[in-house]
């Protein structure tokens, strides 16, 4: 995509959302209640009324229909993936507009472009990027489109607790920084305390391997946070998988906190 063309998409998107136009599926605004021309007068086609912003957004919403066509007829999960990747670069530009409107989504077909992106970049491993969208999601209430069957903080939760999941089964490290954000993001938020749990297990895991890294001296405070993220995923759902490790951390802090120099006592001057 050229630089002039994202920019225009950019302004578009922005200008749909503020003007907060009605499409029909046609990308022409919805039926009013103006009165008929009178006999005589001519009656312009509706897509010369459609404004640039209408038809853009008519356009943006055409596009993620095919998309997702595209992606239902792919078997591979790693192909729909390898799709999306070069799916989204379609979509930035649209996206950064509706950002940066800040007001909301709009509606219709191309409503749901602004949070299926958000998901595709989970997908893709783009955490970060899905990220930065949900305070904008969460802030309007944006809602997921229907085949996702849930809410925006549930999906951010639970799609990247069992990204993390994935690796540390493999064996590999988790960003705990992506894992620390999407919990402050979706904190206090109401979610399935099985999909919280998750997370905060993930979260836990990262922990201790940490601790398990650093020199003995200094991971105390690392397990002492670890341990509090385990046992809350302990006590959310206790069928998480969490007792082995929790038992770790607390050999571990036990061994740590036993070589501590006892700075307490009595003075021997």
């Amino acid at each position: 995509m050229s630089l002039a063309r994202r920019k225009r998409d950019r302004t578009l998107a922005a200008q749909t959302i503020t003007a907060a136009p009605v499409l029909s599926c046609g990308g022409a605004p919805a039926a009013t209640s103006h009165p008929a021309p009178a006999a005589g007068a001519s009656i312009r086609p509706a897509s010369v009324r459609a404004t640039p912003a209408q038809r853009a957004a008519a356009q943006i919403a055409l596009r993620l229909t095919h998309d997702l066509r595209r992606l239902k007829e792919i078997r591979s999960i790693d192909r729909k993936i390898e799709a999306k990747r070069t799916m989204l670069p379609e979509y930035r530009a649209w996206v950064e507009g509706v950002v940066a409107a800040d007001a909301g989504v709009g509606s219709g077909t191309a409503a749901d472009v602004v949070p299926t992106c958000m998901v595709w970049l989970i997908d893709v491993g783009a955490y970060g990027e899905a990220l930065d969208l949900v305070p904008f999601l969460l802030r309007h209430r944006v809602e997921m489109p229907r085949r996702y069957e849930r809410d925006v903080a549930t999906i951010v939760v639970e799609e990247i607790a069992d990204a993390a999941a994935r690796a540390q089964n493999a064996g590999e490290r988790f960003d705990q920084a992506v894992l620390d954000t999407a919990d402050a993001l979706t904190s206090g938020l109401d979610i399935h305390d099985q999909v919280r749990a998750k997370l905060l297990k993930a979260i836990g895991i990262e922990q201790l391997r940490t601790a398990e890294d650093m020199p003995a001296e200094d991971s105390a405070i690392v397990l002492r946070s670890a341990l509090v993220h385990l046992r809350e995923a302990q006590r959310l759902h206790d069928r998480i998988g969490v007792k082995d490790r929790v038992k770790r951390a607390e050999k571990l802090l036990a061994a740590v906190e036993a070589a501590e120099p006892n700075t307490g006592g009595p003075s021997t001057a």
